[in-house]
């Protein structure tokens, strides 16, 4: 039975206990002429939440082991219909019946011991899935049952439905923290893997990246160079040149709209601005690879400067425009959430509109601005596709904006991409540019967070 009608019919049996176990709470204190302790949709979630949960959970639980189930089965099919073949050929008819199984279509040049084992293997499968199927929705009928039986008007169901609440709310914190934790630590054994192999300075200190294996021993890269200060240099000179145009932008046009635009105005401009964040990157590429990049050496040409066809500049003034919805729509929040009282209380001391906006207003909107900016911040450095498009794949230490670059995002990319050998400095070496770049981002985040702090210590 697919998954999809099994939870179709599920929903249905959940929105019927609804309705049943909250029918049965006003019945049963209409009967007894006693008062309910709790409301009657309390009665109804209690009896819904019996019905679907266990049944979801189980159903959750096949997903998540359905692969392993599929391959015991499918080896189980295989052995049997060919148990005197050698274990090579075993294993070769077992990527075929995999592929058979992938295709979803049946195989016509493939073995009879193959097609067999496929023919077991479906009908396997669809017996099991079939029996899954049946079983979850009396697992669900039978939790309704269990359920409407115990509607009674002395049941607490306001508690115990706020205590399932409660734990699933716990759950989804605890989910989150340890998928924080594993990422941290994947990327800290990795990295430590990637460190024993090539030092701790020679990384960070490092000016020459060049992590691909040379052909000859005697050539620069024979066993690879990780110095990761150009990538560093590059990542900065980008986000830099991204912030240098989206905060200026971000900030005057969320001054605007939060000061001086109607509300007609504001209504029409906000969601003009907001659209920006909606276009892929993979647009943007495209506008600075085949727009901006051209245009800007255009320009350096008619002035006698030497742009390259893939520059930071370019790269940078596109990431720009893709982040100022970021700065602009956040801050603009921030700053019309600040009270009236304090504007008010300025132009009764005499202080102009842009005074009040820079003296009072703008001071009091500051730490959700300088979160605003972060989030920017966060966004800029985490930015791949443009920057492969449009600054390129070359490592190179230089401060002109001018000339390619790239970042340390592109290379975890590059260095991930295909067939990769995981003992080996080259791919470890993806782990040590990410634990940096969460390392970096910690760091802004606490930089962010003492700002805010010292701020709202003060306007509160």
């Amino acid at each position: 039975m697919h998954p999809g009608l099994v939870l179709a019919v599920l929903l249905i049996l959940t929105l019927a206990g609804y309705s049943l176990g909250r029918r049965r709470a006003e019945e049963s204190a209409r009967k007894s002429d006693r008062r309910l302790l709790a409301r009657a949709p309390y009665h109804g979630l209690y009896v819904a939440l019996w019905c679907g949960i266990p049944a979801v959970v189980l159903l959750l639980l096949w997903t998540a082991c359905q692969s392993q189930i599929a391959d015991w089965l499918m080896a189980a099919a295989v052995e049997g219909q060919a148990s005197t073949l050698p274990e090579g050929q075993l294993s070769q008819l077992r990527q075929e019946l995999g592929l058979a199984i992938l295709s979803g279509q049946e195989p016509a040049d493939v073995g009879p011991e193959v097609a067999a084992a496929l023919t077991s293997y479906r009908s396997f499968a669809g017996l099991t899935n079939a029996a899954l199927g049946v079983f979850i929705l009396c697992l669900g009928i039978a939790g309704l049952v269990y359920a409407r039986r115990h509607i009674d008007p002395g049941l607490r169901a306001r508690d115990l439905v706020e205590r399932f609440a409660f734990w699933l709310m716990f759950g989804a914190s605890v989910v989150a923290i340890l998928t924080t934790i594993g990422i941290v630590l994947s990327l800290l054994f990795e990295s430590l893997r990637f460190f024993a192999k090539v030092p701790l300075t020679d990384f960070l200190l490092g000016i020459h990246w060049s992590p691909q294996t040379a052909l000859r021993a005697d050539q620069v890269g024979a066993s690879g160079s990780f110095g990761a200060i150009p990538l560093f240099v590059g990542t900065g000179l980008i986000t830099l040149i991204a912030m240098l145009t989206a905060v200026p932008i971000g900030l005057f046009s969320a001054i605007y709209l939060s000061e001086y635009a109607g509300p007609k105005m504001r209504g029409w401009v906000k969601p003009a601005l907001e659209i920006l964040a909606g276009v892929p990157t993979v647009v943007y590429g495209f506008f600075a690879a085949l727009t901006v990049a051209p245009l800007l050496r255009g320009w350096g040409e008619a002035v006698g400067l030497d742009v390259a066809s893939e520059s930071a500049l370019a790269a940078g003034l596109v990431m720009g425009l893709m982040i100022i919805p970021f700065v602009s729509s956040l801050s603009d929040d921030v700053m019309t959430s600040v009270p009236q009282s304090l504007r008010d209380g300025a132009y009764a001391l005499g202080a102009t509109k842009a005074e009040t906006i820079g003296q009072v207003v703008f001071p009091a909107a500051l730490p959700g601005i300088v979160g605003a900016v972060l989030l920017a911040v966060s966004r800029a450095i985490g930015e791949t596709m443009i920057v492969v498009m449009a600054a390129g794949l070359a490592a190179n230490l230089t401060a002109n904006p001018l000339e390619a670059v790239t970042t340390v995002t592109v290379q975890i990319v590059t260095l991930l991409v295909g067939d990769q050998e995981f003992d080996s400095a080259k791919t470890l070496s993806a782990f040590a540019l990410g634990l940096t770049l969460f390392v970096i981002t910690l760091g802004l985040n606490f930089v962010a967070l003492h700002v805010v702090q010292k701020y709202r210590e003060k306007y509160d």
